[in-house]
């Protein structure tokens, strides 16, 4: 399946006819800190799904194009569910490490027991044999992609459900890509894990 994967960064050459190079793509995955009006946008433009989780960054109602006043993104929230779409099995963790105490904010121990409620659903897949294909966060796995700083550290809970349930795909933003030799696709046994800040084209 054809996916367009967002994060962090609106791209203005979106608005206009920049946005004809995606049409075909099946569906949207936001991994955060994107305004609900531009993923309205999107997802209407391409007339397709937008699945999400939230970033750090909090927005409050907004008035779309459409003229609607959003107070969250026109799609699936997938934070601690497990969503079958067209054949692919997805599952999401929202937020970044505490920092300031503010909204979608959380220790590992709490990002750990976040995760905790998605194992059951994924224990069950993992009986019909399949694995996830995709894990959505706003945060990257600790070690990777991440940085130094507290709010721009990774989850360790994440490199354990990668162990665990060797999702094919881990899908994040929260860490900004300024320079071009900035790593951002790294292989972790069977699992790609992809930072997609500002837009991936992807096939899954």
């Amino acid at each position: 399946m054809r996916v367009l994967a967002v994060s962090d960064v609106i791209e203005e050459d979106l608005y206009g006819p920049g946005i004809e190079r995606f049409r075909g793509v099946e569906a949207i995955l936001s991994a955060g800190d994107l305004p609900a009006s531009y993923l309205d946008y999107l997802a209407s433009a391409l007339s397709v799904p937008l699945f999400y989780v939230y970033g750090n960054h909090a927005y409050g109602t907004e008035h779309t194009h459409t003229g609607l006043d959003l107070h969250h993104p026109p799609g699936v929230n997938l934070d601690t569910q497990v969503v079958h779409y067209r054949g692919l099995v997805m599952a999401g963790l929202e937020g970044s490490m505490r920092y300031s105490g503010g909204p979608h904010q959380y220790s590992e121990g709490e990002m750990r027991l976040k995760a905790m409620r998605l194992w059951p659903r994924l224990a069950l897949e993992r009986l019909r044999g399949r694995r996830p294909d995709v894990l959505l966060t706003h945060a990257p796995p600790r070690g990777i992609h991440d940085a130094l700083d507290l709010p721009h550290q990774g989850f360790q809970t994440f490199l354990d459900f990668i162990r665990w349930c060797q999702p094919r795909f881990v899908l994040h933003g929260h860490v900004h890509c300024y320079d071009r030799r900035q790593p951002r696709r790294t292989v972790l046994g069977d699992t790609v894990v992809l930072n997609v800040y500002g837009h991936q084209l992807l096939e899954l």
